[in-house]
């Protein structure tokens, strides 16, 4: 779900090559889930290798990390961990979402409307346990680090970001600034030329980077009253929110009373919300301090064992692929050589 701030919150249009030579920790399973969802055939199918098994997650895992790795951007993929359990009503609901898009899917396949079935086959995206083990195993492959959260991914890259470890999360969701990070990154792994869902209408998806002091700034607002404000949004631990809130409501609400507390119109609202215990999460998150991402050297056999070897994949645009940032090493390794040697 994620909080939606709107258009209230400053956010800037960014180029890729500006990210080059930063380290980036990205949201794992936000990542995959738009990998599965958008990479489909045209009525939805997902991609798959000669044995039926799904590819769609390790296609654009493959082929994005390349683009970015030839920027220099270095990343770090963070996956999630057990959930705080006051997520259960959202992981609920989320299910119930995909079972009811499942069943209109298989609905608009039997009547041909290959439209309708793209848009409720994106909204029936699943991510399985032996796709993360996948997608694991590609990032081992290719030299970037991985790390299992204790709890959400998207907590843990917020902290490595606050302490510096990172230059920003890269995320779909602002729920990161929320968490304390200086910097979050939205649109990096989608970037390009994408189709609207339920709609024949393609348009131009640009990174987007929000930073979390400008944010306050231009709200006015302290970091505790911002995630008060999430809370008002709802979040995924009171994924309902508040009746009749919107961003520009919320934002007023928290200027005018400063705190949950005081927001005497939602008083009785907000007795029924364990309000405390979202804060706790979002202000001081249940995540590992000190991690230290290890980047390793590509591993270009390793990758066309998995990808060609194992998935199907075309060896000729592996290989092309593989060759783009062997070159790219081995034009560092030149330079060092040269300074150096």
């Amino acid at each position: 779900m994620g909080i939606d701030l709107g258009d209230i919150i400053p956010r800037r249009k960014v180029e890729l090559s500006s990210l080059s030579n930063k380290k980036m920790a990205v949201d794992a399973y936000n990542a995959l889930y738009q990998f599965l969802a958008i990479i489909r055939g045209v009525g939805g199918e997902h991609l798959k290798d000669s044995q039926g098994r799904v590819t769609s997650h390790l296609s654009g895992l493959f082929y994005r990390n390349i683009n970015l790795m030839e920027l220099n951007i270095k990343l770090v993929y963070v996956f999630d961990g057990a959930p705080p359990e006051l997520k259960t009503e959202e992981i609920e609901r989320r299910r119930q979402v995909k079972v009811e898009a499942t069943r209109r899917y298989h609905e608009a396949v039997a009547v041909g409307d290959m439209p309708s079935a793209r848009k409720y086959a994106e909204a029936s995206t699943s991510l399985r346990i032996d796709m993360v083990s996948e997608a694991k195993r590609l990032l081992d492959a290719m030299g970037i680090p991985w790390y299992d959260a204790p709890s959400e991914g998207e907590a843990q890259a917020s902290v490595m970001a606050a302490e510096g470890t990172v230059d920003a999360v890269a995320s779909q969701d602002h729920d990161s600034l929320l968490f304390g990070a200086p910097l979050l990154v939205r649109n990096l792994t989608i970037s390009g030329r994408r189709r609207l869902p339920s709609k024949n209408v393609f348009i131009d998806v640009e990174p987007e980077s929000i930073s979390l002091s400008e944010t306050l700034q231009s709200l006015q607002l302290s970091r505790e009253q911002l995630v008060d404000l999430g809370i008002l949004l709802g979040t995924d631990f009171n994924p309902d929110g508040f009746k009749g809130i919107g961003p520009a409501r919320a934002l007023k609400f928290m200027k005018t009373y400063g705190s949950l507390e005081k927001v005497e119109p939602l008083k009785e609202d907000l007795s029924r919300v364990d309000y405390p215990a979202i804060r706790r999460i979002f202000l001081s998150p249940p995540a590992d301090k000190g991690v230290k991402p290890d980047w390793k050297d590509y591993r270009p056999d390793a990758v066309a064992d998995f990808l060609v070897g194992e998935h199907s994949f075309s060896a000729e645009r592996v290989d092309a692929a593989s060759k783009r940032i062997l070159k790219l090493e081995g034009s560092k390794s030149d330079t060092l050589e040269k300074w150096f040697g």
